[in-house]
């Protein structure tokens, strides 16, 4: 458990950004003796082989291969994004004292979480080069940005509610005033040549590293639980794969808190077209390939809400998710979780059969809850599905809450499916 706790932390903090989360992720599937494929390239699949893919360097999809002819996939989703600020163009603004830097919201963030902290910016940047561009992941690796807040001398209403103006309000203090530029920071910091720079996407991320708090250290407060907790399940669950029946596919999304319409989001021809490469590859005709997709299955894992100790009101009367209670089932009337009677029961039979505690989630009758990959993907792929992830609290503050023994019934979870 420690081991696991201890990783996952590791994970977290070199993860700053979706192309670090991919980047690492990579990197773990090389020692296990994975092969990279490129899209543009013809694939040549051998049985009993494992294989991973990787799209705009934010997404990814792995995928482990029976020694026999498989019957269908198992597949688990999980989304490598989360909410921050993303840095926009040009970005200096210089006021007579200081100079900002201009950014916009990247999905929908607890904004106040994000006043008064260490934030640092990573991302990546591509280069001119002899031979072309170069494409080069960057993580200015201290503190460096801070977002001030106003005094309350200046503002005696701030604690009786306030609506953020992002333009004014959420810019991060950069130099003071001076002729030094963003460009020429990020040159300086880098070791890049400044006059080699073509293009950058940058995020500003806090700069909190994972810890276990509680009497008892029975909880994890981190950045970006949302939605690198089940990444990092996945990642440790496709890495022990041992497929016997089915081809066991890991799925990392991009841009899920943005809505997924993007060539690396879920609501993409990734997963669907290498789920036909892989058919091409073995040499299964048309008709063999879709009798395996009407075989397969789908677990969307996305963080779901904790009953909140201060606010239990807002959670629905029956079901009320806890930290440390095991895996979250999500429900939803209008489909915004993909879970059905059919697709609960099957996952409720495999938890009860690899001793994994469950719990149910249904929104709050009153109060609308967010979106996530299932759904999205079933546009794709249209197999049996259900909505799974860990209870956590603070969801998209820029630190969060979750449960320490959850991550291992995830992890559990997914290696169990991962070699049915």
């Amino acid at each position: 458990m420690k081991e696991n706790i201890k990783e996952l932390f590791r994970y977290l903090d070199a993860s700053p950004t979706a192309f670090h989360a991919v980047e690492n992720v990579k990197a773990e599937l090389l020692k296990k003796g994975f092969v990279e494929l490129a899209e543009t390239e013809a694939w040549k699949l051998v049985a009993g082989k494992k294989y991973f893919v990787v799209r705009n360097h934010s997404a990814l999809l792995a995928f482990c291969l029976p020694k026999k002819e498989p019957e269908g996939f198992h597949i688990a989703a999980a989304h490598t994004d989360s909410p921050a600020f993303k840095i926009k163009e040009n970005p200096e603004i210089k006021s007579e004292l200081y100079v900002k830097l201009n950014v916009e919201k990247y999905g929908g963030m607890i904004v106040s979480t994000w006043f008064d902290r260490p934030l640092s910016v990573a991302g990546r940047i591509f280069t001119e080069e002899e031979d072309g561009i170069r494409e080069r992941l960057v993580n200015v690796d201290r503190d460096f940005f801070v977002i001030p807040s106003l005094a309350i001398h200046m503002d005696r209403k701030t604690n009786e509610g306030h609506s953020y103006q992002i333009q004014k309000e959420l810019l991060p203090l950069f130099s003071e005033k001076g002729t030094d530029t963003f460009r020429s920071f990020l040159a300086r910091e880098t070791g890049i040549a400044e006059e080699s720079i073509l293009e950058e996407e940058l995020y500003l991320y806090t700069r909190q590293k994972g810890s276990l708090i509680g009497a008892n250290e029975e909880w994890i407060l981190s950045p970006r639980l949302d939605d690198l907790q089940c990444v990092f399940a996945a990642m440790e669950g496709i890495k022990a794969a041992k497929p016997q029946k089915e081809i066991s596919v890991a799925a990392l999304f991009d841009n899920e808190e943005v809505g997924s319409g993007t060539k690396q989001g879920a609501d993409s021809d990734f997963l669907s077209e290498v789920m036909e490469r892989i058919g091409n590859g073995l040499g299964f005709d048309a008709e063999k390939k879709i009798c395996m997709k009407n075989s397969s299955f789908l677990l969307s894992a996305d963080n779901a809400h904790a009953v909140h100790p201060n606010y239990p009101e807002k959670a629905d009367p029956n079901h009320q998710p806890r930290l440390n209670g095991g895996i979250v089932i999500k429900y939803h009337g209008g489909q915004k979780y993909t879970t059905d009677a059919f697709s609960a029961a099957r996952l409720k039979r495999w938890c009860k059969e690899w001793q994994i505690p469950y719990q149910t989630y249904h929104n709050h009758s009153d109060i609308p809850g967010g979106s996530t990959l299932g759904n999205i993907s079933a546009t794709h792929v249209s197999v049996p599905s259900v909505d799974i992830g860990f209870a956590e609290l603070a969801m998209h503050s820029a630190v969060e809450t979750a449960g320490r023994e959850d991550i291992r019934y995830g992890i559990r979870l997914f290696q169990n499916f991962f070699s049915m």
